[in-house]
This record gives structure tokens, sequence and C-alpha cells, in this order.
């Protein structure tokens, strides 16, 4: 069994931090931190949680250090449209609406989609069935040819992308399922992935999709819940599209992208 001491290495490592690195910004000893982590000595569980919110370890790992260190895990674990987390289900809802007709999903930690606006509904008419049977992973669905790939215009920079956040994503936080899935889609012919517009030119990278005849150029931006004492809520994030330009804006106002993809 892993002890508490190796993962805190781990995750300290992890974060470039040194045993006085960690030491300091948990103000304690770094000879304490030393002891924890050659196993010397058994940490509290409120020491555990300072060390792993400096080391910003996510809730799900928090509760694995409390159980290696002989403590009842803190954290819960409850499904978004269950009653318990019903106002921050309704919350989410109401994002996602006041987002049209602009389009807005949810996704949680491997990329699976947890939730859509109806704004997102027609880009997925003409995607192969099998990929839209549950769990819907947003990184396949983009990637996959028989998926959004060939509405993509500049699918090799959209590309390019995704696997910049999944790499930041499983160097932050290590995940069996997301490598495999980066493995699957991302991993080879990395250098094909060239950036055709150039980035100073963009508030930010966008993606290009071809809709009903036109090029609807979007950037996203992502919004996760602030200080979430529940795992669902920590690995979830809100990611919604804008128009990049005043042309896709246009069509926006015009065009029902609610309407039967064509």
């Amino acid at each position: 069994m892993v002890t508490v001491g190796e993962l805190l290495r781990e995750w300290r490592k992890r974060r470039r931090m040194s045993q006085l690195d960690l030491a300091l910004a948990a103000d304690v000893s770094a000879r304490h931190v030393s002891l924890v982590e050659t196993g010397k000595s058994r940490p509290s569980a409120d020491m555990v949680l300072r060390l792993a919110a400096q080391l910003d370890v996510p809730l799900r790992d928090r509760n694995r250090l409390l159980f290696a260190a002989g403590h009842a895990p803190r954290y819960r674990e409850r499904p978004l449209t269950g009653c318990d987390l019903e106002a921050a289900h309704d919350a989410v809802v109401a994002v996602l609406r006041a987002h049209e007709p602009y389009p807005a999903l949810v996704i949680d930690r491997r990329w699976n989609i947890v939730l859509t606006n109806d704004a997102v509904d027609p880009f997925f008419g003409d995607v192969d069935p099998e990929l839209l049977k549950p769990p819907v992973n947003m990184v396949r669905l983009g990637l996959h040819p028989r998926g959004l790939a060939p509405k993509i215009v500049n699918f090799a920079q959209a590309r390019a992308v995704i696997r910049a956040r999944l790499s930041r994503q499983l160097a932050q936080a290590w995940d069996p399922e997301l490598a495999a899935l980066y493995d699957e889609l991302l991993a080879s012919d990395a250098g094909d992935d060239a950036t055709t517009v150039p980035i100073e030119s963009e508030i930010a990278i966008p993606m290009i999709i071809r809709h009903r005849g036109y090029d609807l150029k979007l950037f996203s931006t992502i919004t996760t819940f602030g200080t979430p004492q529940d795992i669902t809520l920590d690995e979830i994030a809100i990611e919604s599209y804008y128009p990049a330009d005043a042309q896709t804006a246009e069509i926006f106002r015009h065009l029902d992208v609610r309407a039967t993809a064509g």
C-alpha cells in the first residue's frame, strides 16, 4: 500500500516544490515535512489537508491522501442531478441557458459531456450516432473523423490546442483513462499540428466550424466552481463559446443555430 508520505512526495515533485518550499507555504518546519514523507511522523487530518492545499491537490486525491494517513475521507462525491446538489445544478443550467444562442456545455475531468444548452445540438447533426452514446466524450467527438472533425476548418490548430490542454491536465494530475484518451487521439503525428493563424492577432485561438454554409469563428472560455467542497463540483467545468469576430456575431444574431443542421 502506498503511504501518505510517498503520495505527498509525488505531488510535491509534480508541483516542482522542494521540502522547504512546501514547508514555508504551509507554515510548518521543513523537518516535519521530511518526517511525514519518510513515514517517521503520522500527520493529522488537518496537516494532510494543509499540505494538500498548498500543493493544489484535487479533492478526489485529497481523500486518497487522508485514507493513506489513516483518516476518513473528507469530501463527498454526489451526482450533479441529485437533490444534494440541486442548487448547483440549477445554477449551471441557468448559465448554459443564458449563453444561448451561443453554444455552452459542461464537461467532467475526463472531458465527458455532462450537460449542454440547446445551441450545441445542431452541431451534432452529422455525427456518427455511436459517438453520441453516453458518456459522450468531447475530445473524441471533436477529433474523430466521424465526429466534428470534418466541420472544423482549422482542425490542425484546434487539435494542437486540445493536445496542449490535455498535456497540462495530465501534468497537474495523472489519470490513466485521460492518458489513454490522449494516446488514442493525440499522441501520434504531433508535428502535424500547425498553427495557421498568428496567435498575437487573436484574443484567443479560435475554432472555426463550418455550419449550414457559414464559417463560424468561435473562442471559448472555461468557468469552474470557486472553492468547491464536493468532488463532482471540483471536477466539472463550463465551456462557453463566443463569436471571435463581428461576422460570426452577426450570423448568430440572424441564424437560428438551434434549427436542424444542414
